[in-house]
């Protein structure tokens, strides 16, 4: 049976308008769902650790700024707008103690929730609002009168309206305009981990070395390994982004659709499935979890130094040499072991 989806006409912003929406971070999803909602009417503020560099940003956007734990004592529903590894910790010295019956915590992720990190009081709702999509394509596609869609969740409801809450939040950064689908914590959290470790993230970029390698293992010049193993990706990602996966092999070539269907399975075959299938116990059991916020606790030595060993893989010098010629591609300056995300 098809997901219900949620349009503007299923939601009401005015749940939202006499109520006081904190927004705990201003980067990504952060400074997207403040601006959109603000834009649409809701009374925002932000919360921010002191000396933040982000609270200059943010006040001239217009918001209001305060400390983490002030903007959670002001605020009704409490946005944590912040990355899953440093969650714990803000929630327990500056959130925890703030909370009182009454308020509703909202995430973007289940990640802390669903595998136990904070344990929010049962007297708050607790939802979720994830946009499907980064922070700066949910303001952009607000900005032009679109949206992004996006996912609402409800763990806990002890106000009895935890659901209208999130559909009214969905509605005001614009997912509505997208359609908006109900989903868990444990679903959305577990499949996130799934796509981004066995596909989109890890599954991709292992499969696109492994190429780029064969071939220049075999006497190939590397510059047609990148073109042919990671420049062409994109666009064939964006054919089946388009028109899916039958509507990508109706514009390729007969030749490439014929070595799509017959080879591709070889390749992605039955081992990789039932590892993925493993690696999806690990993610259901919390071990992933586990794994890493002690590896983040301890540091990150262990992520640094594979973050460095990556970074310096021949795929990524002859990219940035081809990528120097190509002046319609955005340039993007990483420095490799540097921090993911922070709480700004």
């Amino acid at each position: 049976m098809p997901a219900k989806i949620y349009r503007d006409k299923d939601a009401d912003l005015k749940v939202l308008k006499k109520k006081t929406c904190a927004v705990i971070g201003f980067g990504s999803q952060g400074h997207a769902h403040a601006l959109n909602l603000k834009d649409s009417g809701v009374n925002v503020i932000i919360g921010l650790y002191k000396g933040s560099k982000s609270a200059r940003v943010a006040k001239a956007k217009g918001l209001e700024v305060f400390e983490t734990s002030e903007a959670v004592r002001r605020a009704d529903v409490i946005f944590l707008a912040v990355p899953d590894t440093k969650i714990p910790e803000i929630y327990e010295r500056d959130v925890l103690p703030a909370l009182s019956a009454g308020k509703t915590l909202l995430f973007s992720h289940g990640f802390a929730v669903h595998y136990g990190f904070v344990s929010p009081p049962e007297e708050i709702d607790v939802i979720m609002v994830a946009p499907k999509g980064p922070g700066h394509i949910v303001r952009r596609q607000f900005l032009e009168g679109k949206g992004v869609p996006a996912l609402i969740a409800i763990h806990q409801d002890a106000s009895g309206t935890a659901r209208k809450t999130a559909l009214a939040w969905a509605k005001g950064v614009g997912g509505t305009r997208g359609g908006v689908f109900e989903t868990t914590f444990k679903e959305e959290t577990e499949t996130d981990l799934f796509g981004e470790q066995c596909v989109l993230c890890g599954g991709a970029s292992a499969l696109v070395k492994a190429g780029f390698e064969v071939l220049v293992e075999a006497g190939y010049q590397p510059e047609m390994a990148y073109f042919e193993c990671l420049h062409e990706l994109k666009l064939i990602v964006d054919l089946m982004n388009e028109s899916g996966i039958a509507g990508m092999r109706f514009s390729i070539s007969e030749t490439a659709e014929y070595g799509d269907v017959t080879v591709g399975p070889k390749i992605i075959n039955d081992s990789v499935k039932k590892r993925m299938a493993q690696q999806l116990k690990r993610i259901q059991n919390g071990s992933f979890a586990r794994e890493w916020m002690k590896e983040y606790q301890e540091g990150c030595k262990n992520f640094d130094k594979i973050r460095e060993e990556e970074a310096s893989h021949p795929i990524e010098e002859t990219g940035a040499r081809l990528r120097s010629l190509m002046p319609w591609i955005k340039k993007r300056k990483v420095k490799a072991g540097a921090a993911q995300a922070s709480y700004e």
